[in-house]
């Protein structure tokens, strides 16, 4: 079987040790599930146990296994018949995804722990913004704490994981009041603002402009087509905090990568 090398000392079957990343990552999407539904409410994650939003039983502990409940139930509440999102598998699937990735990809265990750590949190708040238009702070500045703390796990210096956090900060304030001042309303919202400080405090400084640049070019283009369809209008607001959490997730895939072909243009 194909070994999974973290290190001389380390050797694991990169198979289970995938499959149990699966496991776990699955469980942890079905709790961001939980996150996304109570955190932009004021609801504490932790109790009461989750219920149906249609009749407001309980589901019990057979009804809430990730992805193969809602497929054996067909998408549906065993009580009363309501539907229940496919938001939720596909989240259970994504936090999967994650865990999967951040272990057979990177380079070492603290890098896996940091890097499964940051998509989970990115995910939770993507779902978030998408779902409820808000990024809270009981998501963002914890965020932000933990990306001080965990950044050099994932490669990023102290100081780099300051400057980006206080760059990434300024930055998105600057164009926020800037943007209320021209046009007289808000573009940006207080969220978005500290996920950039997040997402520099996590990313550095190189990762947080690079996470800017690819958000930016994936809200333009998704602007422009809505518009282009009209689906949109000038005055139509986007979610920033939906296209810079997948920028930053290609950043921290593919950062470094995209960095060095990014500086071999100007050779």
């Amino acid at each position: 079987m194909e070994l999974l090398r973290w290190s001389d000392a380390t050797a694991l079957p990169a198979g289970w040790t995938a499959a149990g990343a699966v496991l776990l990552g699955a469980c942890v999407g079905s709790f961001l599930n939980v996150v996304a539904h109570r955190v932009p409410r004021g609801e504490s994650v932790v109790r009461p146990r989750s219920r149906c939003p249609g009749c407001g039983a309980p589901v019990a502990a057979r009804d809430n296994v990730p992805v193969l409940s809602w497929l054996l139930l067909q998408g549906r509440c065993r009580h009363c018949g309501a539907p229940i999102s496919l938001r939720y598998p596909l989240v259970e699937l994504a936090g999967a995804a994650v865990a999967a990735a951040a272990v057979l990809f990177a380079p070492t265990p603290r890098q896996a722990v940091a890097g499964a750590l940051l998509g989970w949190w990115l995910l939770a708040l993507l779902v978030t913004d998408l779902e409820h238009r808000l990024l809270p702070d009981a998501l963002t500045l914890p965020g932000i704490v933990a990306g001080l703390i965990l950044g050099p796990w994932l490669g990023t210096a102290r100081g780099d994981a300051l400057l980006g956090a206080a760059g990434g900060y300024l930055a998105l304030l600057a164009l926020q009041r800037g943007y209320a001042a021209w046009r007289g309303r808000e573009g940006l919202g207080g969220g978005d603002v500290k996920l950039a400080a997040m997402l520099g405090a996590w990313l550095g400084w190189q990762g947080v402009l690079l996470t800017f640049l690819l958000g930016s070019l994936a809200g333009s283009v998704t602007g422009l087509a809505l518009a282009a369809t009209r689906r949109i209008d000038a005055a139509t607001r986007l979610p920033y905090g939906a296209f810079l959490v997948p920028a930053a997730g290609i950043v921290l895939a593919w950062g470094h990568r995209l960095w060095e072909w990014y500086l071999s243009l100007g050779r």
